[in-house]
């Protein structure tokens, strides 16, 4: 099931992790998505790039699966134990569910092509702030209404409220998708 696990990160990220800096990278992704700091020394031992014999730890494999998209490690091994045709696939589906999940204060940054990056501030009460933006219609000082973000698909605005305009819905990424990643406050 680890083997399995390790395959399912590196086709998420798009490469192999073979090198000190490969784990690097992955310790960063996992920073910025979850909010987690795991060792890179955890990350070689599960890779089994250090030479221990060591079984990772729960919460090792809790925050690992949920880097794809899953509530924890017993919800992946479900999923693993279905027939392939009845399998999910949380690699290409991460979501965040912003009342489960968010808390006031915590920011977003929004990226979908070609060129469109939009950091994002929860208010509360499903309400998001932009506080930054760069080549999207949406400016800093917007505010806007949403409940679930997914990773790769379009991300529908509710409530877009700009400057002294009616509110209006909008959609981010309705061709290619967003992705989204935890950022911290400056």
């Amino acid at each position: 099931m680890i083997n399995l696990l390790k395959n399912e990160i590196e086709t998420a990220l798009g490469m192999a992790i073979r090198s000190p800096k490969d784990f690097d990278f992955l310790r960063e992704r996992i920073y910025a998505r979850l909010h987690i700091l795991i060792s890179r020394t955890t990350l070689m031992r599960v890779w089994g790039y250090v030479d221990e014999k060591v079984t990772p730890r729960q919460s090792t494999l809790d925050t690992l699966t949920r880097f794809l998209g899953y509530t924890d490690w017993e919800e992946y091994e479900r999923n693993a134990s279905l027939p392939k045709e009845q399998q999910s696939s949380p690699v290409l589906s991460r979501r965040l569910s912003v009342l489960q999940t968010m808390v006031p204060g915590e920011q977003l940054r929004l990226a979908w092509l070609p060129d469109r990056v939009c950091d994002i501030e929860y208010q509360g009460n499903l309400k998001f702030l932009v506080t930054a933006s760069e080549n999207t219609r949406l400016k800093p000082g917007d505010t806007f209404e949403v409940s679930l973000i997914v990773e790769g698909e379009p991300l529908y605005l509710d409530n877009l409220r700009q400057g002294n305009r009616p509110p209006i819905a909008y959609v981010c990424g309705k061709k290619s998708g967003v992705r989204f990643e935890y950022v911290m406050p400056a």
